[in-house]
């Protein structure tokens, strides 16, 4: 008796709590949503988080302000967005970076991403471009390459710091390459960007969004797009298998999530807010202004497409070995 008593009143509970789960999805949001971007403004990422800043209010009722939050390799602002308290009202919009780079490569990430981290959306997708400065002697890729393999070491690049997008997709183009080059590290891509136009540095793998503007210009030149075959967006630059160069092939996605402790109808609710965002016409012509490719897979495709992805960078790195500590 006492046993189905307590059976009795343990479904009750459970009931309670999602009644209490759903009116509370129901009431949500009430009150703006804070969009942490672990990145200075003017990358990708940015650009990512703005554009649904301006999306989502028409959807949710309610502000969406953009906070950046760069430094430790993304790790900062990742780590702000997990520890605020889990409403639904604190939101990450990141990089591969941070969803499948770091908890592949790093041992002892102070967040674990299968755990921790509940993805909303796979918002959008990019090639990285290999630019240099247009003063320097570099016409093709395969001029910086001889370089390169005439003088190991001499050649630097520019990087976020260890484990960044542009580090990580750099070692593997060097490891295809078959060349021993440098880092320098900056902030992000707008001082990465700077770096490169007055030679500083001798190359950098930037997204097309944040370094298109200066190839337009004539202060940056392209060499090669990192994906299999040319991007629409930057016709008279090669792919990678043009250049016999497959295993250097590297594409960004940037995307959306919230902590694994918000509850799932609020999660589920935001889920949708964002995807029909990243639908309207107006989100893809921002988009594609910006060089990128409005991808839009929800949280079962967004998770099933991390998993895959760490597993390939962690075989990755069995080759690379990458230390990312």
């Amino acid at each position: 008796m006492t046993l189905m008593k307590n059976l009795r009143y343990g479904c009750v509970g459970v009931m309670l709590l999602a009644m209490g789960a759903i009116a509370q999805a129901q009431s949500w949001p009430s009150k703006p949503l804070n969009l942490i971007v672990p990145f200075p403004p003017g990358g990708a990422t940015d650009i990512l988080g703005r554009v649904l800043s301006e999306a989502l209010p028409s959807k949710l009722g309610q502000p969406a302000i953009v906070e950046n939050k760069p430094g430790g390799s993304t790790v900062i602002g990742v780590m702000a967005a997990l520890r605020a308290p889990a409403d639904g009202y604190t939101v990450l919009v990141s990089a591969s970076s941070s969803f499948v780079v770091l908890p592949a490569l790093r041992s002892n990430l102070p967040y674990d991403v299968e755990k921790d981290v509940y993805p909303i959306n796979l918002s959008v997708t990019t090639p990285l471009v290999v630019v240099t400065s247009a003063d320097k002697p570099y016409m093709k890729l395969t001029d910086l390459i001889a370089q390169a393999k005439a003088k190991p070491k001499s050649l630097r690049y520019t990087s976020y710091g260890p484990g960044t997008t542009p580090h990580l997709a750099t070692e593997i183009f060097a490891g295809a390459a078959q060349i021993d080059v440098e880092p320098i590290p900056y902030k992000g891509s707008s001082d990465a960007i700077l770096s490169l136009i007055r030679g500083d540095a001798d190359f950098g793998l930037e997204t097309i969004a944040a370094a298109g503007p200066q190839i337009k210009a004539g202060k940056l030149r392209a060499l090669a797009v990192t994906s299999p075959t040319r991007s629409r967006f930057l016709p008279d630059v090669p792919g990678l298998d043009e250049l016999r160069l497959p295993a250097a092939n590297f594409e960004v996605f940037y995307g959306v999530a919230l902590s694994s402790a918000v509850p799932k109808p609020i999660a589920n609710k935001f889920a949708k807010a964002v995807s029909e965002a990243m639908s309207t016409p107006e989100v893809k012509e921002k988009m594609s202004a910006q060089s990128l490719e409005v991808a839009n897979k929800g949280p079962e495709a967004m998770a099933a497409f991390m998993k895959a992805e760490i597993a390939r960078f962690k075989a990755l790195n069995k080759r690379l070995n990458i230390q990312l500590e």
